[in-house]
């Protein structure tokens, strides 16, 4: 099912079904099929868009995210956010709930 409610840590988020991804070098270019939205995403995006690929909850992403790059727990929730909320808008990724 998915939900246009507003994302938490406990939050669960994946890749929607109507894109295709490549990856470039470090970078990965998404192109959303049914609108047309086209997306480039940095190395750290990159980690991420792999991340949900398959349903993740946002705070495994960051601990991820933490982990992976050795930034601080309140930078990495603050880019975080942003990137999901900016892919979120793009119609790239779903909030959806688990049953």
């Amino acid at each position: 099912m998915v939900s246009t409610l507003p994302l938490s840590a406990d939050s669960v988020v994946r890749a929607v079904d109507s894109q295709v991804s490549s990856r470039l070098g470090d970078e990965v270019a998404i192109l959303e099929l049914d609108q047309g939205v086209y997306f480039g995403l940095n190395d750290t995006g990159a980690f991420l868009w792999n991340l949900m690929q398959s349903p993740v909850r946002v705070n495994e992403m960051h601990a991820a995210l933490v982990e992976e790059y050795e930034v601080d727990a309140t930078t990495a929730e603050e880019d975080l956010l942003r990137v999901l909320g900016e892919l979120c808008d793009a119609g790239l990724v779903e909030h959806v709930e688990l049953n």
